[in-house]
């Protein structure tokens, strides 16, 4: 299906992303996932090349271009070779942390930070989810006290990702005592800061590259200037950003799916059985024609909720919709593909083998496809109602 999302410019940045990719990912990625860990080297090439903050002013070290085509460019060139541990990683720095800090951030802050980040020099984290507290994040038990003139921050995160190696961490945490303006806020948090900690790097199923952390926050002393926003709306900061990481998740299901695809079609006209490529008989043939169908699918609906993200038009309903639908196709896709490569796709030596376990992950974090149904379903409702 022809695409007419991109224009010459985003074409432009494609060769430099694939250029990028070529050859500071795919050389190491493969080690990468078995060191559990991504080279900081890599951060700093990407950041020389301008793959880094596009959307960031550009007296701030970005490109000043607020354009999410331009991230799914390279969300789709690292999907193409499985570095979806590295995807995931800059996914975290581009798509949550750098907005954070150009929406909400003071002048210290977005001086301080966003440039480093933008050169791939600091590495970001959002650190949300609490071991008892993931979707629920009114929930959350980690407290910012007040204390003189600033802060003092206890509590414990889980599943962050680049916690490991991480610079800097917006943090949010329930105030006490809460104000009128709520009862939860975001905080920036640098790493050197001393009571903050990181825990064990988490072993995970997918991404094993990519470095998920538990990070410990004891006694931490903030600043009244490291509070991020407006004190006691952390929670709605948090719920007004959550669209723009939906579409990260759905882009890069919808990249890793292509993938997938692109994998297996080949691999089924150089793989032959009793005779003939597998690619031959009805039964694959009818299944790669769903499975194309299925991508050519999600491929228009992303593409036009990305139109509706840089008009400023997605709603946070629609933002649902699309990581709910394309993250649950990306599982079947995966699963029809590894089948489809036999006892071969049972192998982590082939790619489709670590997608299929990179890809489980797509339908949890951001919010669960639970929740996503639950978005849209009260929506249905006070359509209804309203009636």
């Amino acid at each position: 299906m022809k695409r007419d999302l991109y224009e010459q410019e985003h074409e432009d940045f494609r060769a430099s992303a694939a250029g990028f990719v070529r050859t500071a990912v795919a050389p190491h990625w493969e080690q990468w996932e078995e060191d559990g860990i991504i080279d900081r080297a890599a951060w700093t090439a990407a950041g020389r090349l301008g793959l880094l903050g596009v959307a960031v002013p550009e007296e701030l070290g970005g490109g000043g271009v607020a354009d999410f085509r331009y991230r799914t460019v390279l969300i789709e060139e690292l999907c193409a070779i499985g570095a979806n541990s590295f995807n995931a990683s800059l996914s975290v720095q581009d798509d949550l942390v750098m907005p954070y800090l150009v929406d909400l951030g003071t002048d210290e802050q977005r001086t301080t930070w966003l440039p480093q980040l933008c050169r791939g020099e600091a590495i970001g984290a959002l650190a949300l989810t609490e071991p008892g507290a993931g979707s629920d994040l009114r929930g959350i038990r980690t407290t910012a006290r007040r204390s003189g003139s600033g802060w003092r921050l206890d509590g414990a995160k889980t599943f962050i990702t680049n916690g490991y190696l991480a610079d800097v961490v917006v943090v949010l945490a329930r105030v006490e005592p809460a104000v009128d303006a709520g009862a939860y806020a975001l905080f920036v948090v640098p790493a050197d800061r001393p009571g903050f900690g990181r825990g064990r790097k988490l072993d995970k199923l997918g991404l094993r590259a990519n470095d998920t952390a538990e990070l410990v926050f004891d006694d931490v002393a903030l600043r009244d200037e490291d509070l991020l926003g407006i004190e006691g709306r952390g929670l709605a900061h948090v719920m007004e950003r959550l669209p723009r990481e939906r579409m990260s998740i759905a882009a890069t299901s919808a990249a890793a799916s292509a993938a997938a695809l692109d994998w297996t079609r080949r691999y089924c006209f150089e793989r032959s059985a009793f005779g003939r490529p597998i690619g031959d008989f009805q039964a694959t043939r009818f299944t790669l024609a769903e499975i194309e169908t299925d991508v050519d699918a999600a491929t228009s609906l992303l593409d036009r909720a990305i139109g509706l993200l840089d008009a400023g038009e997605l709603t946070a309903v629609d933002a649902a919709k699309v990581k709910y639908w394309i993250s649950d196709l990306h599982q079947r896709v995966v699963d029809r593909c590894l089948q489809l490569h036999g006892g071969y796709g049972y192998m982590r030596e082939y790619p489709i083998a670590r997608s299929y376990a990179d890809a489980r992950i797509q339908p949890i974090y951001g919010g669960t496809n639970e929740i996503m149904k639950d978005i849209i379903g009260r929506d249905i409702a006070a359509r209804a109602a309203s009636r």
